[in-house]
């Protein structure tokens, strides 16, 4: 069990010290406020930290969240890479709706973010930790 930095109904954020990046568990009915709010909290933490790396679970999310796809690619990416992200692994919904705001927010975003998604939590965990 990871230490916990915040945790809300739609988004638990999760220290990963011994890896030495973020785990951001996403849950439930996602929307702007929400999406934008949980955005506002992983750069804080991420720059607090002082970790190169974000794990994005949305493997719970269950409601398509295009209102913020847009924001999320043209606005949070940059704020996060400014923050200090270098390495994105993105666990995909489960929710095949869902999992089409995570493509339509990819075709926003632009920068020197490596970002990778994946059907499941062990790829992505295993894929994260070879990047140095």
């Amino acid at each position: 069990m990871l230490p916990l930095l915040l945790e809300t109904p739609h988004l638990n954020i999760a220290d990963n010290a011994p890896a030495r990046w973020i785990h951001a568990d996403w849950g439930g009915v996602q929307n702007m406020a929400t999406v934008q709010f949980g955005g506002g909290e992983l750069v804080r933490l991420l720059q607090a930290q002082g970790y190169q790396k974000v794990l994005n679970d949305n493997t719970r999310v269950t409601t398509m969240w295009s209102e913020a796809a847009e924001w999320a690619g043209r606005d949070w990416f940059p704020a996060m890479y400014a923050a200090g992200l270098r390495y994105f692994a993105w666990v995909y919904p489960t929710d095949i709706y869902a999992s089409l705001s995570v493509d339509l927010t990819l075709q926003f975003v632009s920068g020197g973010t490596k970002i990778a998604t994946f059907g499941n939590l062990p790829k992505a965990q295993e894929w994260l930790a070879e990047q140095l």
